[in-house]
């Protein structure tokens, strides 16, 4: 059974659009808004409940589905905060943002009545729609429990991560993985390509060899297909880049492959590949010849 309160999205692109998908799934009626009308819409015509802003921050539970911690930021200081009215409130941050500053705005806000917790996930949105996102975590222990039934809808497998911003870190950490692992497939097909391979042959008996990955059954096939239509934008995966290289910089690690991968990123970014999906990254290692 599905709990009585109101649960309120802001931001409906690929991510919040999922994770609507999957409250809608498990019985909830969402309010949503997102600054795209036209994602709204067609959240609506899914059945959820089209809302403004004011209205999503009004809900007893907020889920921040939003690009970067300056929204984040934007949305609890001008809508959420301004909502609350005396009453307690619990939002989750799904986006992927810089932990220190969430950690933060959670000490800051938890005065006023509002409680952030980190949700964020590893995985594609098709990944999240179709329940195989894994939830990361963080926040008071009590918080977390009491959004439990939330959570599980979400992500029907998570993991408490601790400590606000812990969630965060291990997003980072875990996308720095990902990314590295997305651009060492593109390379691979591309070599094979260049010995004259039947690139949907190797990637076949890539995905039966040590060298396997996840990667290979969510983003081999976009990329042997030229499939680029975004389950993750190309601009998102560099913003996160930015943010794991500024991660490590703050704690005096160097991470070459991250600066490479950041580079590659860039480079399609600058070709007006930012939307296309993260898959994309072997159109930019094709166009590096000799």
């Amino acid at each position: 059974m599905t709990s009585a309160r109101q649960i309120g999205i802001a931001g409906l692109g690929l991510l919040g659009s999922a994770l609507a998908h999957r409250l809608l799934l498990a019985g909830y009626s969402p309010k949503g808004y997102d600054i795209d009308a036209a994602k709204t819409a067609a959240f609506a015509k899914v059945g959820g409940a089209a809302a403004t802003l004011d209205e999503v921050a009004r809900c007893d539970v907020v889920l921040l589905a939003v690009f970067d911690t300056n929204q984040v930021e934007d949305v609890v200081a001008n809508a959420i905060m301004p909502a609350l009215s005396g009453m307690p409130k619990l939002a989750l941050i799904a986006s992927t943002c810089d932990p220190d500053r969430i950690a933060a705005l959670a000490e800051s806000t938890a005065a006023d009545g509002l409680t952030l917790l980190e949700t964020p996930v590893s995985g594609s949105s098709g990944q999240v729609r179709a329940g195989d996102g894994v939830g990361l975590i963080a926040g008071d222990k009590d918080a977390i429990d009491s959004v439990a039934d939330i959570i599980d809808a979400l992500y029907p497998k998570s993991f408490n991560m601790g400590a606000i911003g812990n969630g965060g870190r291990a997003k980072l950490a875990i996308n720095h993985i990902l990314g590295l692992n997305r651009l060492v497939l593109a390379e691979g097909l591309v070599l094979a390509e260049r010995f004259g391979l039947d690139p949907a042959a190797f990637l076949d008996v890539a995905r039966q060899s040590a060298a396997y990955s996840q990667v290979m059954d969510i983003k081999g096939p976009k990329m042997v297909r030229g499939d680029y239509a975004p389950q993750g934008f190309i601009h998102q995966s560099l913003k996160d880049f930015k943010l794991i290289l500024a991660q490590a910089a703050k704690r005096g690690q160097e991470l070459p492959l991250a600066n490479l991968n950041a580079e590659v990123l860039s480079a399609c970014v600058a070709r007006h590949e930012g939307e296309r999906d993260n898959a994309a990254v072997i159109e930019e290692i094709r166009r590096r010849k000799r």
